[in-house]
This record gives C-alpha cells, sequence and structure tokens, in this order.
C-alpha cells in the first residue's frame, strides 16, 4: 500500500482563464492530518477546487494509485474522497435528514457514527437546514461527508465565523474521524492545526513555500510571521 493517499504535481488550477494554481505539488499521507495553510487569498481553496474538478485544472494527481486529474468531480467523489466545502452548501429547503439522505453513496451509512458526534443533529431532523445556525450547518454539512465510507476526507475551512465552543466541537468531531480517515484540512485557525495536524503544507502566491510537520511550523514564531502573517496564538483556544 502507497505510504500516500493522494500525490500532487504541478498542479494548474483556472478560474474564467485566470491562473489561481500555480505548479503545487504535496502529498497527503495516508494516515493523519495534513493542513493546507497560507494568508488569505493564496488559492487554499483553488487548490482543492482543482484536486476535485470543480475548476479547470492541469498536473498530475493520484489518488491511491489512480490518476485522477482527467476525470469529473462525480467520478472523482465515486472513488472515495468525501468533501466539506467552505460554504457549508446545505440544502436550505430540506430538512436535516433529507440533506443526510441525499449525500448517501452505498447502502450502509455510518448513522451510529454521525449520531454520536452530532447529538444535536438527531433532535433536528426534521428542522429544515435553511433555518439551523451557522454552527449546525456546519455540523450537517460534515455529518454527510462522514456517512459515507471514505479513502480521503477533504475538509475547507471548517470553523470559520463559527463560536468557540463550537470550534471545539467541529474539532473534535474531525479528531474522531482522523482515526480511521485521512484529512487534507485548509484552517485558519492555528490552535485547531496544533490540536489536529500532523503536517503542513503552506501555499503563498499560488505555490507551495513550506512542508513538514505541524510542529516545525507552529513552534517557529518568524516561520509563522513569514508565511502566515499571523502570531502563533491566532485562534480561539480548542477547548479540551
Amino acid at each position: 500500500m502507497s505510504e500516500n493517499i493522494l500525490t500532487v504535481r504541478n498542479l494548474c488550477g483556472r478560474i474564467t482563464g485566470q491562473q489561481v494554481v500555480e505548479d503545487v505539488s504535496f502529498d497527503v499521507p495516508a494516515v493523519g492530518v495534513t493542513a493546507l495553510l497560507g494568508r488569505n487569498g493564496v488559492g487554499k481553496t483553488s487548490t482543492i477546487r482543482s484536486i476535485l474538478g470543480l475548476i479547470d485544472r492541469s498536473g498530475e494527481v493520484d489518488l491511491g494509485g489512480t490518476r485522477i486529474e482527467r476525470m469529473p468531480t462525480h467520478k472523482i467523489v465515486q472513488l472515495g474522497i468525501g468533501y466539506v466545502p467552505e460554504d457549508r452548501d446545505v440544502f436550505a429547503g430540506l430538512t436535516v435528514a433529507e440533506n443526510l439522505r441525499l449525500a448517501e453513496r452505498g447502502g450502509a451509512p455510518n448513522r451510529r457514527l454521525v449520531d454520536d458526534l452530532f447529538p444535536d443533529l438527531v433532535q433536528r431532523q426534521a428542522q429544515r437546514a435553511g433555518t439551523l445556525s451557522g454552527g449546525q450547518q456546519q455540523m450537517v454539512s460534515l455529518a454527510r461527508a462522514l456517512l459515507n465510507t471514505n479513502r480521503l476526507l477533504v475538509v475547507d475551512e471548517p470553523t470559520k465565523g463559527l463560536a468557540p465552543r463550537i470550534v471545539g466541537e467541529v474539532a473534535d468531531a474531525l479528531a474522531v474521524a482522523a482515526k480511521t480517515v485521512p484529512i487534507l484540512l485548509v484552517e485558519q485557525n492555528l490552535q485547531v492545526i496544533r490540536a489536529l495536524a500532523d503536517r503542513v503544507v503552506v501555499l503563498s502566491g499560488g505555490r507551495v513555500v513550506f512542508t513538514g510537520t505541524a510542529s516545525e511550523l507552529l513552534d517557529d514564531e518568524e516561520r509563522i510571521q513569514r508565511y502566515l502573517g499571523v502570531h502563533a496564538s491566532t485562534g480561539p483556544e480548542v477547548p479540551a
């Protein structure tokens, strides 16, 4: 078995003809959490969307031995990638239960895992997703991905705009998920990164400028300032 679940080489991405990802190469190990970091606007989400075929791209993308860079998004998802987008993308007019049912890819959803991780959603099965709080909608988005057995989970900015308590709940859910599936995580909260990530990949200007262990970055204030423009303590504390 390959030590990497995802291998990205010379990836370029374009939106309406404008290049937004420039020659990105990195690996995602088959275990643990790999964080994709960078200042706002450097191309983190565009990199994710390029990998998934949501925008025009070129380069090489290998998922566990299968080249996927020429595949449409639905085929890539069928190979076992769970995706939690930045904007959550819940179906506002459908109930929580209907949102989850639509996300099921196979005949044996991980319903017990989802119910254990998100008990609040169990109580809100009949509530329309559009009436939920932002944190609750994020839980629905995560639950939809975790319902399925994935080879890789791709999660984009899961704690953005959430209250500290909800940040902790999201981090806890991802920590549980990471025990069974590798995760590629885009996240701005460095406390969440410290709690979850094993490795980090840092982007600047659409290119990779640093790869290494999470501690190599987070324990080096000068690197954090140079690559991220923030202090190591940035972000609300993640409750233990």
